[in-house]
């Protein structure tokens, strides 16, 4: 190797290091991404529960029925399914039909709809328990929808539920990710398992 490629290297060198140790110690801070606080969700576990509406859920542990008491009737029952560790609730709505079932799914189609203005994208998926006589809809917000899940259930001929996931706190859907998709599996259970009391 010749004598001026040889300092060529060194210079090179040279230069590679300084401005290494130059970065390294210089007073300019580099700025940290924003980062959340780990939350620590609990295991999925279920107790089966016997609600004073025409209803039997399979409840999440993690959660506990509210019931609004000046909302109970043979007709009508309205409750909440709360997760107080995660400020949030799923507000239901249970209603006997008669002869209002397309009035009932065309309100909670509406107000899914709502949340649009906020959403980035609405996703549907079917429910279908041929088993249980349980078929409805799941409306999934991307986005910062005020209510990120939503959904009705029915028998078509008697019975109707309509439920709708809030958080207490700015939706942020970094930040709720995970719990978030911890209550998407729980409902997938609430809906799958549901059984209407006859």
């Amino acid at each position: 190797m010749s004598k001026p490629l040889k300092i060529a290297i060194a210079v090179l060198l040279g230069s590679v290091l300084a401005a290494g140790i130059w970065f390294w110690f210089s007073e300019n801070p580099i700025p940290k991404p924003r980062g959340y606080y780990r939350i620590d969700l609990p295991e999925h576990a279920y107790t089966e529960y016997d609600t004073p509406c025409a209803i039997h859920l399979s409840m999440p542990n993690s959660s506990k029925l509210e019931l609004v008491e000046n909302h109970v009737s043979t007709d009508s029952c309205w409750f909440n399914i709360a997760y107080p560790k995660f400020n949030a609730k799923i507000h239901c709505t249970y209603v006997r039909v008669n002869n209002n079932f397309d009035r009932l799914v065309n309100d909670a189609y509406e107000f899914a709809a709502k949340h649009q203005v906020k959403a980035s994208a609405i996703r549907t998926s079917l429910i279908e328990e041929p088993a249980n006589r349980v078929y409805g809809v799941v409306y999934e917000m991307d986005g910062e929808a005020a209510s990120q899940v939503q959904f009705y259930l029915s028998d078509s001929t008697r019975h109707f539920m309509r439920g709708a996931l809030y958080f207490f706190n700015t939706p942020n859907p970094d930040s709720i990710a995970p719990v978030l998709q911890f209550i998407r599996e729980d409902l997938i259970h609430i809906t799958t398992q549901l059984r209407w009391k006859d």
